[in-house]
């Protein structure tokens, strides 16, 4: 029998179902699997998430095109035809016509983008001040700890509208709607890179002490080295669980302030900016523009923040 009549035997196969039945089997996984509230929460996130990013392939119409809309078709019940137009919107309009499904999920784009930018530069910053504070240690330690102590004396939403005050006073007047996101998500993640901080700072101390680190410094590995290769990858854990509560709180400090007015601005609303609009016709008898909006953001903070639950533990060992 010749060789091209045998069947193909692929030498990689066992390895790769091996790997898969790891993952699979793993503690982090089957805690998953068998956690219900953690598996209803990721798929209201994935479901969300990916509305968000694909609104606009799902959205009915862009809220934010002026040629699209229709006064006529201003305050429509929820799946009932407008009295002028006859056309029906799943979830409403609001005082301009809008589809609040439309707005909802672009709303969300803001949101999500916000809300996780904010927390990756709050994660950057604390970590490596954290890493500086208990590596170190000394003055540089003393410094970045006292300047964390005193910015937990406030609560972080003023620490965010007064860094949101500040950066718009800086702002020239035709340029602060252009730079409105930029300037929301320095501020709420210059507000929250102290749990990152105090966390990899108490993490740093004790992993400087250990074998590994000492025997990295006897061969010649410099600080920088020691802390990045060495000591971060150790210290990830907590940060992990940390940002994904984080990214709840980003999330609702950033329709905080937009439904502050000082967020979010028009042209770009958020969740919060449809709240803060919709608040106002909640007693004349529009309660779809405020009741979604508001049902989403809650879906949406409360879905990441059970998440994050699960995850810290899920890591934490004395739980195993």
């Amino acid at each position: 029998m010749s060789d091209e009549s045998l069947p193909h035997i692929d030498p990689t196969a066992p390895v790769r179902v091996s790997r898969l039945r790891a993952i699979w089997d793993n503690d982090l996984t089957y805690s998953f699997r068998t956690n219900p509230v953690a598996v209803v929460s990721a798929v209201v996130v994935l479901i969300l998430l990916l509305s968000a990013i694909f609104a606009p392939l799902i959205a009915p119409h862009n809220p934010f095109d002026p040629a699209t809309l229709n006064l006529m078709n201003a305050y429509s019940a929820p799946s009932t035809p407008n009295q002028f137009t006859g056309d029906t919107f799943l979830l409403g309009t609001d005082d301009q016509g809008r589809d609040v499904f439309s707005t909802i999920l672009y709303g969300m784009r803001v949101s999500l983008f916000v809300g996780i930018t904010a927390v990756l530069l709050g994660m950057v910053l604390g970590v490596t001040m954290g890493l500086l504070a208990g590596y170190l240690g000394g003055w540089t330690e003393t410094i970045i700890m006292r300047v964390a102590d005193v910015q937990l004396t406030f609560p972080s939403i003023l620490v965010a509208m007064l860094i949101t005050g500040v950066a718009k006073g800086f702002t020239p007047v035709e340029y602060r709607d252009q730079m409105a996101i930029i300037v929301l998500i320095l501020a709420i993640g210059l507000s929250d890179w102290v749990q990152f901080a105090r966390v990899v700072r108490g993490a740093t101390m004790v992993e400087k002490g250990k074998e590994y680190v000492q025997a990295a410094r006897l061969i010649g590995r410099s600080s920088p080295a020691i802390m990045l290769r060495h000591i971060l990858p150790n210290v990830m854990g907590p940060v992990l669980v940390i940002a994904t509560i984080s990214l709840a709180l980003a999330i609702i400090a950033e329709a905080t302030l937009s439904f502050l007015g000082v967020g979010a601005p028009p042209t770009q609303p958020s969740l919060g900016t449809l709240i803060r609009i919709g608040q106002g016709f909640l007693y004349s008898g529009e309660w779809w523009i405020l009741v979604f909006p508001a049902c989403t953001l809650l879906a949406l903070a409360l879905s990441v923040n059970l998440l994050g639950d699960w995850l810290r533990d899920a890591l934490n060992p004395k739980l195993r």
